[in-house]
């Protein structure tokens, strides 16, 4: 995997561009059939989904099979990198890279601090208020909201969030406090339009309890590669030509016409970084055997109940 950090104007770090290479398929992998969802780790069913014939939400049965591809974080390691989203963001894509347990797959990724969660408290909650009206609620069964919740805001945790008692949350929560809790790691799933927890389930847990904003690093999907060349070749043809003007607009009219490197190159710095890190939709791979391994699936790890029964119906 090929690891670029990404700068704004003002030299800031943005965010870190990951390559992944000779990962066709990811471990964590969603699947899809005729308006059925299928969310595994490998040979472990993660989440059941069934999209409404309306479009309007997604009906879901989660299981007790997720494991985190981030191993647990040591209290010395969060106070060493307390405040330095860019090295969690390394140490984090490194986590993901090497676990069998991860979404990574061949092409480019993004992993920023720059969530668009942080920013929609428009009504001005409370911190602990405004995140946990952000979740999912439901175990083993739910509903994600599409029509109600039309900005793609809710949170959908892998594995029941913990109670703010919990032990782990209790240790994060002191953490939350002085300002070292680790970042929880989230991942943009289209297909579900909705973000869900791969890691820090008891963190965020932790932040809700003390009402603090929990610091995230956000994975996305971003453009191939021939994408961000092409677009890159067209972005410095438009950079060279403007210099040309704005040369041949020196030359007639003198010094009084701006430096044209200066009224480009800004621009172009803001294009070729729009390039490698513009989101684009996640992919789901085709179901083997379609609607009815689906439904062999669901059998298998659902209990008997409402969800069950009304999914299952042919």
């Amino acid at each position: 995997m090929r690891r670029t950090d990404i700068t704004l104007d003002d030299g800031a770090w943005a965010g870190l561009s990951l390559e992944m290479q000779a990962r066709p398929r990811p471990d964590l992998c969603l699947f899809s059939a005729e308006g059925r969802l299928l969310l595994a780790q490998r040979s472990r069913t993660v989440l059941l989904g069934a999209v409404e014939e309306d479009h309007c939400g997604v009906e879901f049965w989660r299981t007790d099979g997720y494991r985190s591809p981030v191993a647990p974080v040591r209290a010395e390691t969060a106070r060493a990198l307390a405040g330095r989203p860019d090295r969690w963001a390394h140490r984090f894509a490194q986590a993901l890279a090497d676990s069998s347990h991860g979404p990574l797959h061949d092409g480019r990724w993004l992993l920023s601090p720059e969530s668009p969660l942080l920013h929609w408290n428009h009504n001005r909650l409370p911190e602990g208020e405004y995140w946990g009206s952000m979740l999912v609620e439901g175990h083993p069964d739910g509903y994600i909201d599409w029509f109600f919740h039309s900005g793609s805001w809710e949170l959908l945790p892998l594995r029941p969030m913990p109670r703010a008692d919990d032990g782990r949350v209790k240790a994060y929560r002191k953490q939350a406090r002085d300002g070292t809790l680790p970042p929880v790691l989230l991942w943009w799933v289209s297909g579900l339009d909705c973000h869900l927890v791969l890691d820090g389930h008891a963190r965020l847990a932790a932040a809700i309890a003390e009402s603090v904003a929990p610091a995230v690093l956000h994975l996305d999907r971003t453009a191939p590669s021939d994408e961000v060349t092409a677009g890159t070749e067209q972005a410095v043809r438009a950079y060279e030509t403007e210099l040309a003007r704005f040369a041949e607009l020196r030359a007639v009219h003198g010094a009084g016409v701006p430096d044209g490197a200066a009224v480009a190159g800004p621009p172009l710095a803001r294009r070729l970084r729009e390039l490698r890190t513009a989101q684009r939709p996640s992919w789901a791979w085709p179901l083997p055997g379609g609607e009815a391994q689906w439904r062999r699936v669901a059998r298998e790890v659902t209990a008997p109940g409402t969800w069950a029964r009304a999914m299952l119906t042919p």
